[in-house]
C-alpha cells in the first residue's frame, strides 16, 4: 500500500471520528440556572419563565438555584468558577455586571472574562430617588449637594 493512500484512509478515518465527535447533542443533561438573590425577585421570576420555555425547547430539565448572599456576588462566583461548558447559566442583572465592580474590593469574577452573554431575557428600570426634604431635584443637583456636604 503506498504511504499516500495510507494518508488518504488515516485522514478520513480522523474526519469520521470528528465528525462524530461533533455530532454529540447539547444539552445532553439539565442545565442549571443561577439566580444570585432570593426567591421572588424580579431576577426569579424573570428566570423561572425563561427557564420553564427552555426546558421545553431543548427537551433537558432547565433547574432553578437560588444562591443569594454578598449583592449577588456569591451566585456569580460560583458561576464564574464552573465548568464553561453551558450547563450552568447566570441571571446577571447590571449589579453584577457594572455595579459591583466599584462597590466590593475583592470579587472573585471579571464580568468581562468569566461570563459570556446569551440573551436579553428581560429589563426593570433603575430609579434614583430621594427624600422630597432633599434640595435637588437632578441628579447634578445631588451631586452637587453631595460634594458640599463632604464629611471630613
Amino acid at each position: 500500500m503506498s504511504s499516500k493512500l495510507v494518508k488518504l484512509i488515516l485522514a478520513a478515518t480522523l474526519a469520521a471520528h470528528g465528525a462524530l465527535a461533533q455530532a454529540q447533542s447539547f444539552p445532553a443533561r439539565q442545565i442549571t440556572f443561577v439566580v444570585p438573590y432570593a426567591p421572588g425577585g424580579t431576577n426569579d421570576i424573570i428566570a423561572r419563565a425563561v427557564a420553564a420555555r427552555m426546558t421545553e425547547s431543548v427537551g433537558q430539565p432547565v433547574v432553578i438555584e437560588n444562591k443569594p448572599g454578598a449583592g449577588g456576588n456569591l451566585g456569580a462566583t460560583f458561576v464564574a468558577k464552573s465548568a464553561p461548558d453551558g450547563y450552568t447559566l447566570l441571571t446577571a442583572p447590571i449589579s453584577l455586571l457594572a455595579i459591583n465592580k466599584w462597590l466590593y474590593k475583592d470579587l472573585q469574577y471579571d464580568a468581562e472574562r468569566d461570563f459570556a452573554p446569551i440573551t436579553n431575557a428581560g429589563s426593570v428600570p433603575n430609579m434614583l430617588i430621594v427624600h422630597p426634604s432633599v434640595q435637588a431635584a437632578s441628579v447634578q443637583e445631588l451631586i452637587a449637594l453631595a460634594r458640599a456636604n463632604q464629611a471630613s
